[in-house]
């Protein structure tokens, strides 16, 4: 299995209403200290995809905007926001609230 086939199963199992970090599918998908390669990962998904893309924004809680993304990063929020998840003033998610957590001794193989 390649690194980004890990990396979509990885976030295929984000909950509605969720999100993940970056860095938090790296680790999961066995991929310690690769958030970069995740964002490389996701940025090939397409836009009508069944991997939820949009749950994964980055440490601090933010979409993280690019020129590259054609307005992808807009569509991102207004799908985050259609499942419920609020972003505050600064354009944030309160990932105390929205961040996701597997059930215990869930691990990606």
């Amino acid at each position: 299995m390649t690194k980004y086939q890990r990396i979509y199963d990885v976030v295929k199992q984000i909950p509605i209403g969720t999100v993940l970090t970056y860095g938090q599918v790296a680790q999961l998908a066995g991929l310690d200290g690769k958030a970069r390669l995740v964002g490389y990962a996701l940025f090939r998904v397409e836009i009508e995809t069944d991997i939820p893309w949009q749950r994964v924004v980055n440490a601090k809680g933010e979409i993280s905007y690019s020129i590259a993304r054609c307005g992808g990063d807009y569509l991102q929020k207004t799908l985050l926001e259609q499942e419920g998840i609020e972003f505050n003033q600064g354009n944030r998610i309160d990932l105390k609230k929205y961040r996701w957590q597997p059930p215990f001794g869930w691990f990606h193989e």
